[in-house]
């Protein structure tokens, strides 16, 4: 998983690395990693002098129901420095034309310290790089990722956001109780989070491989070798991606090769129904693009919207 953090600034433009020309530093958490995985290597090939990285283990029995992600996001986050933290998951990507913008709205907050983080916008790839979710009921449209540099913010759940946690221990990242919402603002920005677009064999490993995680006996091998595909389903169900990925997902896109592992059609052809799919979900969905559009109904919101006054 990679963590970002630092003062934010607008070197070049030019630049299409995701986040890393708006950072004075950037804070990768380094997992004891399997022997096969490369991700050193990859990290070393960017040769940039503001990646610092930092090695950890992970304890998956002492962090149980996914908090061992929120634990892992809060190591990275004590070797931060700076004003503003910008924290992105390894599969979310920021987009070079949100870079002003980002910019633009860490500088108008920068002293109005009512504001603890602010709210993107988010685009979900499903199956492809062609069709997304910005809308569906299923998926979440809005999250913090940028943070107040405050030891009392911690990250929260299994790390998909924050919360202030004043009194903290371990047990507080699954609780409500003694944990408060953060105030945030909204920014113009998006989040592209590319999570479900894998080949359905590779995708449906990552998924066993996820959720190991959330047991606490971390007993996952066996489930490993009785991996199923991952059913994307009727792919014409899904909306189809109008807009222009961010740059540095040129390469990826480009080795795109699973198509004929996907069912472009309307029509399921087996399995069972993805969530969106169903009935329900595809009512609550239309609902929320016709009367609320911007944060949905019936949705979980883990923050307050900071009003301008």
């Amino acid at each position: 998983m990679v963590k970002n953090a630092g003062k934010l600034y607008y070197p070049f433009k030019e630049s299409v690395l995701s986040i890393l020309p708006l950072v004075d530093e950037f804070v990768i958490a380094i997992g004891d990693c399997d022997p096969e995985d490369d991700t050193l290597e990859m990290i070393d090939a960017i040769n940039s002098p503001k990646i610092k990285l930092v090695h950890t283990k992970w304890d998956v029995k002492a962090y149980p129901k996914g908090s061992i992600l929120a634990q892992q996001t809060d190591v990275a986050k004590e070797h931060c420095t700076g004003d503003w933290l910008f924290y992105l998951q390894a599969d979310e990507v920021i987009h070079e034309k949100d870079h002003e913008a980002i910019v633009k709205t860490c500088h108008q907050y920068l002293n109005d310290h009512v504001v603890e983080g602010l709210l993107f916008k988010y685009i979900h790839f499903w199956g492809d790089y062609n069709h997304a979710f910005t809308s569906n009921h299923v998926w979440y449209r809005n999250e913090i990722r940028i943070i107040r540099n405050k030891p009392e913010i911690h990250s929260w759940r299994d790390a998909q956001s924050f919360r202030a946690i004043n009194s903290f221990s371990k047990e507080k990242y699954l609780c409500n109780v003694g944990t408060r919402k953060l105030k945030v603002a909204r920014i113009d920005a998006h989040i592209y989070h590319y999570g479900w677009v894998r080949p359905p064999l590779l995708m449906g490993k990552k998924q066993a491989h996820f959720g190991s995680c959330y047991k606490e006996d971390n007993s996952s091998k066996e489930e490993l070798e009785i991996l199923s595909q991952v059913d994307f389903g009727p792919m014409d169900m899904v909306p189809e991606f109008s807009g222009v990925h961010p740059a540095t997902m040129k390469e990826r896109i480009e080795s795109f090769n699973w198509a004929d592992q996907l069912n472009y059609s309307k029509v399921r052809k087996r399995g069972k129904k993805q969530k969106h799919e169903r009935l329900k979900y595809r009512f609550i969905s239309f609902l929320e693009k016709m009367f609320f559009k911007e944060f949905g109904l019936f949705t979980f919101k883990n923050y307050t919207l900071h009003k301008l006054k």
